[in-house]
């Protein structure tokens, strides 16, 4: 996708033949995830008739982005991009983020929300992630201050249970280790280092973000350690806004139980109003 502001990688899933087209929803991936994550979703929000446009973020698998300067990734620069990539789309989009991302779409309607129909936080909480998953997130930029990309990744995986690490979910199935490894080293480390330092210090905008007026979704699986799911809740309350909540689906609800978020996602999106 061509934009103001460069160029970025995406998947760009049409509407299904037959079927009536409502809309085009932009969609951002969280920390270390990219574009792919949203894979498991295309075909059944195709069905509803929406087009979708996953993105890699600067720096992010297959966008480009600076190696090491930090302030190219400082969530403001992010989520202008993320105003030229819906520019670029030439339509009022359905805006959706998961985790990381939903800081960053946030972020963006908070600048300037004429471009977006509405905005899904998906496991994306009112403000700095959970203290164990501060914790995680410290382990990993303390690593990618002495280690190659390659090295935290043989590190990582030398930290998972046997099980996890022969395989991940994607498309909504099953993928190779050497398939995720190759996404994590597209990643640029600065990029990394500054998101990961924007999830450990993120204020609560949630009063900000209300005032917006805005149709506003928060939706997330009904486990998920990085944000406690009250904290989800109750910003959900404050933002006078639909709350979905996937059974059995853990942080990743697009990949642990992609049929059933593509329908609570729809269905929110089917009652949006239209805006030309």
């Amino acid at each position: 996708m061509r934009t103001a502001r460069g160029e970025f990688a995406v998947v760009d899933a049409p509407v299904a033949d037959g079927v009536e087209p409502k809309g085009v929803a932009l969609l951002l991936p969280g920390f270390t995830g990219s574009k792919e994550d949203f894979n498991p979703l295309h075909v059944p929000l195709a069905e509803r008739g929406y087009r979708t446009v996953a993105v890699d973020g600067r720096g992010q698998y297959e966008s480009d982005g600076p190696e090491h300067d930090e302030s190219a990734y400082a969530q403001e620069e992010l989520a202008r991009d993320v105003l030229a990539q819906a520019a670029a789309i030439g339509t009022p989009v359905h805006l959706l983020g998961h985790s990381l991302g939903g800081q960053i779409s946030r972020a963006a309607v908070l600048i300037d929300r004429s471009p977006f129909r509405s905005l899904t936080l998906m496991a994306s909480g009112p403000a700095q992630i959970s203290p164990s998953q501060q914790q995680r997130v410290k382990l990993l930029r303390d690593a990618l201050g002495v280690m190659t990309m390659a090295e935290v990744w043989d590190a990582m995986q030398a930290m998972e249970p046997p099980e996890e690490t022969d395989t991940g979910k994607l498309d909504g199935g099953l993928v190779g280790r050497d398939d995720l490894r190759r996404r994590w080293l597209g990643n640029k480390p600065a990029q990394l280092l500054a998101t990961g330092r924007q999830l450990c210090t993120e204020p609560d905008r949630v009063a900000e973000l209300a005032a917006v007026p805005m149709p506003f979704h928060v939706l997330s699986g009904s486990l998920d350690d990085t944000w406690p799911l009250p904290l989800l809740d109750e910003m959900a309350v404050r933002l006078g806004g639909k709350r979905s909540v996937i059974d059995g689906a853990e942080h990743s609800p697009n990949t642990d139980r992609p049929l059933a978020t593509a329908r609570a996602i729809a269905d929110f999106w089917d009652d949006t109003p239209a805006r030309n």
